[in-house]
């Protein structure tokens, strides 16, 4: 019976294998004031800036996509400004992630940021997306905050910081925190100050705007709320809230719960002659707005300028993809994204019909657009992303 007792323990010690124990990664190392960047333009890897830096602007050229790391230091954010001026100009790329840290921190007197042209998604997890802390500035605009999920505000002003957010959205953002607001302000002193922005699916506790503890935020101009919800993604979120002596919300917006009030491209008289519509060739993808405008013919309005954070790319049929619509003999295709809700317009140059593909639904919904002509161009009006097709009249 022994002998048969070892044979079975030692048929079982080689048949089951040995659970190996896998290390813990390291986190790279932060650096400090680098002056070499990754392809997209950002640095490769966690890094903290202060006055000493040699490189104060970044122009991204790319998506940039972090990995998530807990905590750098005892600093919970991928880039960290601690002193001095710099400048991110996304230049309509994303900043992805990190998904458990935040993605920029801006601290301490003198130190200031300015956030130019870029959506900031994936990024939060158990502290905030983008923060002001200890007297520092921080200037945004054209700026998208999409789809972050943050224990801690989408972004926090706290303890003196001066925030700006200028042509700024939040798009299905979530707050993750028992309590707390998609965009908070808290400490005496601090204060946020909102132009023109939309807030639309986001999720939280308390408030799509909070002041806190002696905080202020001011709205300006268009500031649009919609379908935002408590936790539950069914009780209305309360747009605005405060707590705590001397905090103050000023609502000077031109509008609070709907479009009734914002400012749309005005409709130009319709124009009664009907000229022969005439192909105009389709050059390449235009860099910006003015190169497109002089390559086509056509022309784009918005309701807060060509500089308000929206884009203008030409599709040929691969870019449509909808090869019915392909068939047809388009003559012409814009894709617009970016700060699309505050009103555009895009007049063709030539007489047609348009489609517009929503870019809200997946595949894109096609959608015919009523139109106005205008010396032989023909307008449509959209404040929501997508492409815009001509097509020939029928």
């Amino acid at each position: 019976i022994k002998g048969a007792l070892l044979c079975f323990l030692l048929i079982v010690f080689l048949v089951v294998p040995v659970q190996s124990q896998t290390a813990t990664p390291t986190a790279p190392a932060r650096l400090t004031n680098p002056t070499s960047v990754s392809a997209c333009g950002l640095p490769t890897t966690w890094a903290q800036f202060d006055g000493s830096a040699a490189v104060t602007t970044f122009n991204m050229t790319a998506d940039c996509i972090f990995n998530s790391w807990a905590t750098q230091g005892g600093v919970f954010a991928f880039l960290y400004f601690s002193a001095g001026e710099f400048t991110i100009n996304g230049n309509g790329h994303s900043i992805i992630g990190p998904d458990n840290s935040s993605a920029i921190v801006v601290q301490n007197a003198g130190a200031v940021l300015n956030l130019n042209n870029v959506t900031i998604q994936g990024s939060g997890g158990v502290s905030t997306t983008v923060a002001a802390d200890t007297s520092a500035t921080l200037n945004v605009s054209n700026v998208i905050f999409r789809n972050n999920t943050a224990a801690g505000a989408i972004v926090l002003g706290n303890t003196n910081a001066q925030i700006t957010l200028k042509n700024t959205q939040f798009l299905d953002n979530r707050r993750t925190g028992s309590s707390g607001d998609i965009v908070s302000v808290s400490a005496a002193g601090s204060s946020i100050v909102i132009t023109n922005g939309a807030f639309r699916r986001n999720a939280a506790s308390s408030n799509v705007l909070g002041a806190r503890d002696g905080g202020a935020i001011r709205l300006e101009g268009c500031v649009v709320f919609d379908s935002n919800t408590q936790l539950d993604d069914i009780t209305p979120l309360s747009n605005q809230g405060t707590s705590g002596p001397g905090s103050a919300i000023t609502d000077n917006s031109n509008n609070q719960d709907d479009r009734s009030r914002c400012p749309v491209p005005a409709k130009r008289k319709k124009e009664e002659k009907k000229p022969t519509p005439t192909s105009t060739p389709r050059p390449q993808i235009a860099a910006t707005h003015v190169a497109l405008q002089a390559a086509t013919g056509a022309t784009f309005r918005t309701a807060f300028g060509l500089d308000s954070g929206v884009h203008f790319r030409q599709l040929d049929g691969a870019g449509i993809g909808i090869q019915s619509i392909i068939d047809a003999g388009f003559l012409e295709a814009f894709d617009v994204y970016g700060y699309v809700e505050q009103g555009v317009e895009v007049c063709f140059p030539q007489m047609g019909r348009v489609i517009f593909l929503d870019a809200r639904a997946s595949p894109r919904a096609i959608v015919p657009l009523d139109s106005t002509v205008v010396n032989g161009q023909t307008c449509v009006s959209i404040n929501s992303p997508g492409s815009l097709v001509l097509l020939p009249p029928p």
